[in-house]
């Protein structure tokens, strides 16, 4: 069975494309809680390369949020750019892998 957190897509708009599109293949993202985020309260940003690239979807970044604020060191994962057809098929263009994150709490 797949773990579900080993395919974390990242919603990102417009906005980040270009910074996706000039990601490697495969790279190490790095979360950061935005605890004064408009549009969501729990939101945790997305960056590689030091570029933020889009958040964790809201359903998933509420278990994630206090432990990434909380954090000590920055909580990185792996994450990957998806393939051109997964992107037109799904309108996802990166996953994040969250199996090996010790973060996530229970609601």
């Amino acid at each position: 069975m797949t773990n579900p957190f080993a395919h974390v897509p990242v919603v990102a708009g417009l906005a980040y494309i270009e910074r996706i599109h000039q990601l490697p293949s495969r790279f190490t993202a790095t979360l950061a809680a935005e605890p004064d985020n408009r549009f969501n309260r729990f939101a945790v940003a997305v960056l590689a390369g030091g570029n933020k690239i889009g958040y964790v979807p809201p359903e998933i970044s509420c278990h994630y949020f206090d432990p990434v604020r909380r954090a000590a060191a920055p909580v990185e994962c792996p994450g990957r750019r998806v393939s051109a057809t997964d992107l037109r098929n799904t309108g996802v263009a990166v996953l994040l892998d969250f199996s090996a994150l010790p973060v996530a709490r229970a609601e």
